[in-house]
């Protein structure tokens, strides 16, 4: 029996930690000082707006640990010795390790900028960012929002929901337009200046300045204008957060090194979530990927290592999802910001400017590369099995109403779509009637 002890408590962490039990009978301690218990860190935000209680976003209930006999222990990890299997924590206990895997995740990304240490300054990523932002947010008349990122337009909508004036830099010339292509971004630009936030494009902060007690009561741009607010969010972004294992021997570059098999450099020490990095990127992927449903992934690979069946790290097919106030966002496959030579794109937007599908195929095969989709929900299966099965743009766009998951009696704009890509290509493809067989197999 080994013992498996666990940094971080989040989806990459618990999923490990449940997957080895389930296949073990290894000790399994999971450390973490920011709950109790594991929570769904997606749903933060909901529970400012009030949909939901924390108690709601826990998936397990608090006797579920005991019972499979996963130890919690409250703490910080300050130091890793890797030579001793030996963790020092904050509380000045220390633990001792046959397994160690680190799950650490992220942290708000911060550049040095004046005042950004202040008080009710702020990411948007941990519970105790949720505590600040709750308690700030009380008596605030204004609060500015820094980065143009998902938790930048998450804080926003936060923020709008009690009534509290935003401001929101955004330091690209256009929302999020380093990953959306310009038809996207702009249609984002728009959702949010609808919603009465003051978007601020290609603008920077330069400082943030203190009140006498100590509180942002206002930010300086690269623009001249102080703008005056006694609650600033940081969310230019996250990084991992390994700064503790710097002296441990632990091969770092921006997050923990480790390969397929998610090992690092040091045996029986592995990293999953979104403090990995793997040496070399997976196809198209990033090295480090701070995604949901990638951490779980790689909770549940680090599991079959551990309990004997060595796995490789296979995510399979790109895809995400998110939501930019009331427009919800898919992406499945590949859509960048610009094509590349050998792409070709469709654009496809309802004449409410809040639905739009953007379709990326090889120009001279037709294969399908990828979309984006706004406001229309589809199907996770039919995407992933037609690019698994490298099917052409044609025999997608014949087929788009299979993968259409709006409810029954949504309008269905199907035909619209198709009727306009054959227009711009000189194509008489036809909507295949839709299948219901496909869609509940």
């Amino acid at each position: 029996m080994k013992n498996v002890v666990i940094i971080g408590n989040g989806i990459a962490g618990v999923t490990a930690a449940r997957h080895i039990r389930k296949k073990s009978n290894h000790k399994i301690t999971i450390i973490s000082a920011e709950t109790d218990y594991f929570f769904s860190r997606t749903a933060l935000m909901y529970i400012f707006m009030g949909h939901m209680k924390f108690e709601h976003t826990q998936p397990y209930e608090n006797w579920f640990w005991k019972k499979n006999r996963i130890e919690l222990v409250k703490a910080y990890v300050d130091s890793v010795n890797t030579d001793a299997k030996e963790l020092v924590l904050d509380n000045g206990t220390s633990l001792n390790y046959d397994d160690l895997i680190i799950a650490t995740g992220s942290k708000p990304n911060k550049f040095g900028w004046p005042g950004q240490d202040l008080k009710a300054v702020t990411g948007m990523y941990s519970k105790q960012d949720l505590d600040t932002i709750t308690h700030y947010s009380k008596d605030c008349h204004r609060a500015v929002i820094v980065g143009g990122g998902l938790i930048g337009i998450e804080m926003a909508e936060m923020l709008v929901s009690k009534n509290i004036p935003v401001t929101f830099l955004v330091r690209e010339t256009s929302f999020w337009n380093k990953v959306l292509p310009a038809e996207e971004s702009e249609m984002i630009n728009r959702h949010i200046k609808e919603h009465h936030i003051d978007l601020r494009l290609d603008t920077n902060l330069v400082e943030i300045l203190s009140d006498e007690n100590g509180r942002a009561k206002a930010v300086v741009t690269d623009k001249g204008e102080t703008i005056a607010c006694n609650l600033v969010g940081l969310t230019a972004g996250v990084s991992p957060n390994v700064s503790f294992l710097k002296d441990s021997g632990i091969d770092l570059d921006r997050g923990v090194l480790v390969n397929r098999q998610l090992e690092t450099n040091i045996p029986n020490v592995y990293a999953i979530g979104d403090c990995a990095q793997q040496h070399q990127a997976i196809g198209e992927r990033r090295a480090i990927e701070a995604v949901w449903y990638t951490g779980r992934m790689m909770g549940e690979t680090v599991a079959r290592t551990i309990c004997g069946k060595p796995s490789e790290y296979q995510p399979g097919q790109w895809f995400n999802s998110a939501k930019f106030l009331d427009i919800e966002y898919q992406t499945y496959g590949w859509v960048w910001a610009k094509p590349r030579e050998n792409e070709a794109r469709f654009y496809w937007e309802h004449k409410d400017g809040k639905k739009c599908i953007h379709i990326n195929y090889d120009k001279d095969s037709k294969e399908f590369i990828g979309i984006n989709t706004f406001g229309i929900r589809m199907r996770h299966q039919k995407f992933d099995q037609w690019l698994h099965e490298k099917q052409s743009v044609h025999h997608v766009l014949e087929h788009l109403k299979d993968a259409n998951f709006d409810p029954e009696f949504y309008a269905q704009h199907e035909d619209e779509i198709l009727a306009k890509f054959n227009l711009e290509n000189g194509t008489d493809l036809k909507a295949k009637k839709k299948s219901w067989k496909r869609i509940f197999a």
